[in-house]
């Protein structure tokens, strides 16, 4: 942990998330992976009584009114548990409540934002669909003007909390003529209004989320349960990326670190050739090896967490959140990877959990954006930030740093 970077009150933070994480029974964890649980609503209801649900929601609706820099820090001790932890508890706390924070109207706030953040009832966001997943626009669920309701044709599939959720965030392309940016309309569905849920998926890791088809058969909604304008989904889309591919890499930090701590021990207590494995260069350099990567994954986090609180350039922000989803998930795969191969054969089995760790830690890779399109997203930004370097001529170019840097016979593009 980066406790020197924490102040006095994130570390109270840090204990009450620890302590939360510590009281999930063992044999919870367990149900979940069996799936015997498909949707951990007492996790989510306990983390609602400790007012551990929705941090950076505003005090006024349930929240703490906290900041990324505070949010990140809880994220990584409720995943220890596991992935899915995460998962569920971002997603109702962290992203569907993004979206009301930023772009609901007063009383949708007051409607919807208390009872999540007391876990009363729970969301889920709904937009990866059977014909595309990063292919956002292409969305083939309809939304239909009927008078002063909607009514939304459609399904979306790998829903986190599909089964099990109260509230959808639903993006529905209400303009099929529109564009990108005045195509889709986000809503707010309420389960009783005719959702769905046809098909819970047989995962490899990650289980009991309630990771589910969802279902929209002429499901009417009011007006009033459009968040944000009619056809103005594109800046909500563009504002939730944050919560979905930030959050989802820091908290993978927390899902991989029991792996590195359970091979770390056993290095210290498996002896071959008459001593302990650790005292190997082989095995102790792939524990040097994982720490370094955890280590680094933090501190692309805790910078990036404080270039989005401080209100930092978006399309900065877009570059790190996008670069930090993909190199923190791939770093902490690795941490996952160099545990086992620490471990050797036990690892491989389910006598340590090691191999649900890697299981789990799969999935990072690619929800909420696969790690291809955050490096689409990554080098977009880099090449129009250095296109306006040298445009403004804001830095040295270092090009001409050289002998025969004029030597323009030699500099031929075409």
């Amino acid at each position: 942990m980066f406790e020197f970077t924490m102040t006095a009150e994130q570390l109270k933070l840090r204990d009450e998330a620890r302590d939360f994480a510590r009281s999930i029974p063992r044999e919870y964890i367990l149900d979940m992976d069996a799936d015997k649980i498909k949707y951990p609503k007492e996790f989510l209801q306990e983390a609602g009584r400790r007012n551990l649900i929705g941090l950076r929601v505003p005090q006024e609706y349930g929240g703490r009114g906290l900041k990324w820099e505070d949010d990140i820090i809880a994220l990584e001790e409720i995943c220890v548990n596991g992935y899915i932890f995460g998962c569920t508890y971002g997603v109702t706390g962290d992203v569907v409540t993004e979206a009301l924070v930023h772009f609901g109207t007063e009383e949708q706030k007051k409607k919807y934002l208390p009872p999540i953040c007391k876990a009363e009832k729970f969301a889920a966001e709904c937009l990866t669909e059977p014909r595309g997943g990063s292919d956002f626009f292409g969305s083939t669920t309809i939304a239909t003007q009927d008078g002063d309701d909607f009514i939304l044709n459609g399904q979306k599939r790998f829903i986190v909390g599909g089964e099990g959720c109260d509230y959808f965030l639903v993006y529905a392309k209400s303009n099929p003529e529109g564009g990108p940016t005045n195509s889709m309309t986000c809503f707010m569905v309420e389960r009783e209004m005719g959702v769905k849920t046809e098909y819970l998926y047989g995962l490899m890791g990650c289980r009991g989320g309630g990771t589910a088809r969802v279902v929209f058969e002429n499901v009417r909604v009011p007006k009033e349960n459009v968040i944000g304008t009619v056809n103005g989904a594109f800046p909500i889309f563009y504002q939730m990326m944050i919560p979905e591919r930030f959050g989802t890499a820091a908290m993978t930090i927390g899902a991989a670190r029991p792996a590195l701590e359970i091979a770390t021990d056993y290095s210290t207590k498996r002896k071959a050739f008459g001593k302990t494995i650790n005292q190997f260069e082989g095995v102790s350099f792939k524990i040097a090896e994982a720490v370094t990567k955890l280590d680094s994954c933090r501190a692309l986090m805790y910078a990036t967490a404080k270039a989005v609180d401080s209100g930092a350039d978006s399309a900065l922000c877009r570059r790190l959140v996008s670069e930090g989803k993909k190199f923190v998930t791939e770093q902490c795969w690795d941490v996952a990877n160099l545990s086992m191969q620490v471990m050797g054969g036990i690892g491989y089995t389910d006598v340590y959990p090691v191999e649900k760790i890697l299981r789990d830690l799969r999935l990072s890779m690619i929800w909420v954006g696969s790690n291809e399109i955050m490096s689409l997203i990554t080098q977009h930004e880099w090449y129009t930030e250095r296109r306006k370097e040298l445009k403004n001529l804001t830095k040295r170019v270092s090009e001409y740093d050289s002998v025969s840097a004029f030597a323009e016979d030699e500099k031929i593009y075409e």
